[in-house]
């Protein structure tokens, strides 16, 4: 069982991508185990917009991405990352989990481009959308068990 869901119990979780220019935020739920992208937001980070998202999508749990090396240590970013989680658990009372984002940007990329090339995705892929893909990238790895 998960943390933050009762037996059976449908679990709504938002994750986030953390990046010092943007962060990108993604929905799902226990229920269909999918994961949606949302509008990125500033990362300074936009605690007003965090909070709005928060407040209209009422999750019970958030996900962050943990940035890795490739060889399996701590990323430049781990400690901001490790900040914005413990950040997010202290404004909102919320669980907070993180999971290893290695590669999820570069993922999502391909994945949105490959969308375009196919006629599938009409407009242009821009940076904010990668990000919130990535975050979707790191909710889908969450309900699939990765810690």
């Amino acid at each position: 069982m998960r943390s933050g869901a009762a037996a059976g119990a449908p679990l709504i979780v938002l994750a986030f991508d953390f990046g010092l220019k943007r962060i990108g935020i993604a929905i799902g739920d226990t229920v269909t185990c999918t994961a949606a992208p949302r509008p990125a937001v500033s990362g300074l980070p936009d605690w007003a917009a965090i909070e709005r998202e928060v407040k209209t999508l009422q999750p019970g749990l958030l996900v962050v991405g943990a940035p890795y090396n490739a060889d399996g240590s701590a990323g430049a970013m781990s400690a901001a990352a490790l900040g914005f989680a413990q950040e997010l658990e202290r404004r909102f009372g919320l669980p907070v989990q993180q999971v290893d984002e290695r590669f999820s940007s570069l993922e999502a990329g391909a994945a949105l481009k490959d969308k375009r090339a196919n006629g599938v995705r009409k407009r242009r892929v821009r940076r904010e959308d990668i990000d919130s893909a990535a975050a979707a990238v790191i909710l889908e790895r969450w309900f699939a068990g990765e810690r």
